[in-house]
């Protein structure tokens, strides 16, 4: 299937700024089952834009602005072809374990295993994990543990907009029982870790059609995780929608958490209180994007900002949060 992505981010500032700084992951991969066949960034004020890959494969754009402004606009447009994965198997059978400790020991995924920023081990995972009946490796093997899991923290957590914010600490999430798809990747990732799986967290779009029961926000990011199992590779899990990924999710970067991968990393100069607005949209490649202009008027930006059921702004904070 073909996706065309636009990400809208916008930034505006109470007072002029200058001489901001911007690195941005907002381009899909290009690997296994997906391909990004075109992607362009226009920015303004107007900025040259330099690009690298990180350590871990994501293509980085970044520019500088360096004159005075009180707003700074970024359109993201792709096209993207994801295909579905192949199937999973019903079970990796006897001895999974040990291949997946062999592979461990082979090669480095040290990243991946060891506590990060925002997936880190506590007292209160370590419960949560006992609560979800997944704390000991040799009960099930890998691929239904994952499975399970996966499933369970859909079941334990309520889905909540905004109840959570971009820096808070998976405990709050689990106190409270509710989150966005950052809180549940996040949590997956600190217990599946703590199992001496090799983990870690994917940044990218979701395409919902009619009909879907997914639960995350339609108009933002999304987030998910991949875990290393033996014979099969990097697999996807969704526990915000208890879904195995599949040729609905598009992937932009990877890491060991959201710190990794957010869309948009910067800094400025100047005094000024900032508002963010973030919108997406994915649609299929033969639906028509909003009109193609450089930069939309206000009252454009207005009407592309209100969906069916009149989509809510969202405030700086949150927005850096992915839904």
């Amino acid at each position: 299937m073909f996706y065309a992505v636009r990400h809208f981010t916008r930034f505006r500032y109470s007072l002029p700024v200058w001489q901001s700084a911007m690195e941005l992951r907002m381009q899909p991969r290009s690997e296994n089952t997906q391909r990004c066949f075109s992607f362009q960034l226009s920015i303004s004020p107007q900025a040259r834009v330099f690009s690298y890959k990180d350590h871990l494969g994501n293509l980085v754009h970044h520019f500088d602005v360096p004159g005075h402004h009180q707003q700074l606009t970024i359109i993201a447009d792709a096209l993207v072809e994801v295909e579905n994965p192949s199937p999973l198997p019903q079970s990796l059978g006897p001895g999974a374990w040990d291949e997946l400790d062999a592979m461990i020991d082979r090669e480095d995924y040290w990243d991946m295993l060891m506590p990060s920023r925002f997936a880190c081990t506590s007292p209160e995972v370590e419960e949560l994990a006992k609560a979800l009946e997944v704390v000991e490796r040799g009960r099930r093997e890998p691929l239904e543990l994952l499975t399970t899991l996966n499933s369970r923290i859909n079941q334990y957590f309520s889905y909540v907009k905004r109840s959570t914010g971009v820096n808070s600490p998976v405990e709050e999430a689990i106190r409270s029982r509710q989150g966005v798809c950052q809180d549940f990747a996040h949590t997956m990732i600190a217990i599946v870790r703590n199992l001496r799986i090799p983990c870690r967290y994917v940044s990218g779009y979701l395409h919902r059609d009619p009909g879907d029961s997914d639960r995350s926000d339609e108009g933002a990011t999304h987030a998910w995780v991949e875990a290393l199992l033996p014979r099969i590779g990097w697999v996807g899990f969704d526990p915000t929608n208890s879904l195995i990924v599949g040729g609905r999710h598009i992937r932009t970067a990877i890491g060991r958490d959201y710190a990794d991968v957010s869309p948009t990393v910067g800094a400025m100069r100047g005094s000024a209180e900032t508002e963010l607005q973030v919108r997406v949209r994915v649609t299929p490649s033969n639906a028509l994007l909003p009109p193609d202009k450089e930069f939309a008027s206000d009252e454009e930006w207005s009407r592309f900002l209100m969906n069916d059921q009149q989509a809510e702004k969202l405030e700086a904070q949150q927005q850096l949060q992915q839904q």
